[in-house]
């Protein structure tokens, strides 16, 4: 039985920690969790900490401040290599991505190494985004395909699986991104390496509780990360 790690960021989740953790914990055998906390005011990391006490299938990794979405990712794949985990998940802890759709990845990742949900397979599949920020995430990802060729419609998105190979191959060191740039970056340095991609669609839901984090330098990041992949990539860099 594969061992796998669902690791999720938070910074002032204390509205959906608990709730998720026993969603996430139910949906496949040998399935663990770590929770990264960005130092959140308004206690998720102690939540989350007395979660953990009580189920051995909770872990806890605390952090002083808000570091960014990247560096807590990267941290939890450190993790998952330093312990021994075969699959590794990265998932939102606001419920935008559906615990339910844990087990639709690991049947692709049967045939794949890494499985990124799709918000932009079989039509437009998010619900409750205003007109502006659904535009322009759709148009980010045609502009990534562009760019790149990166072979997936949604490259922006955050709910994605990996088999442990895929972490080993990339140098976590080199990773520097947050945001959409990070989810870019390590897609398209997984499929430069040779490793089969595909999607599953989901459906996205914005948050119901909490606030979002997009920001505008999230997305000017993102766009000159694009750049930044196509010359190493040419350079033989990545």
């Amino acid at each position: 039985m594969p061992r796998i790690l669902v690791v999720i960021p938070t910074y002032n989740e204390a509205e959906n920690i608990l709730r998720l953790l026993p969603e996430v914990l139910r949906q496949a055998e040998g399935i663990e969790v770590l929770v990264v906390d960005d130092g959140s005011p308004d206690g998720t990391g102690a939540l989350a900490g007395g979660a953990a006490q009580k189920n051995p299938l909770v872990h806890v990794m605390e952090r002083a401040k808000k570091m960014g979405l990247g560096t807590a990712y990267v941290a939890g794949f450190r993790y998952a290599l330093a312990n021994g985990y075969d699959i590794v998940f990265e998932m939102d802890a606001d419920f935008s991505h559906n615990p339910n759709e844990i087990p639709n990845f690991l049947r692709k990742l049967q045939n794949a190494d890494l499985v990124v949900g799709s918000r932009y397979t079989n039509g437009v599949r998010v619900l409750n985004w205003p007109m502006q920020r659904l535009l322009l995430s759709y148009s980010a990802n045609v502009w990534t395909r562009f760019m790149t060729g990166l072979p997936l419609r949604d490259a922006t998105g955050g709910y994605k699986c990996y088999r442990i190979d895929v972490l080993r191959a990339i140098d976590l060191d080199k990773i520097t991104s947050n945001g959409y740039a990070f989810q870019i970056e390590l897609s398209f340095k997984a499929w430069k390496k040779g490793f089969r991609l595909t999607e599953t669609p989901i459906i996205f839901l914005d948050r119901l509780a909490g606030k979002s984090k997009m920001s505008k330098g999230i997305v000017y990041e993102a766009f000159f990360m694009l750049w930044k992949l196509l010359f190493r990539s040419l350079t033989h860099r990545l």
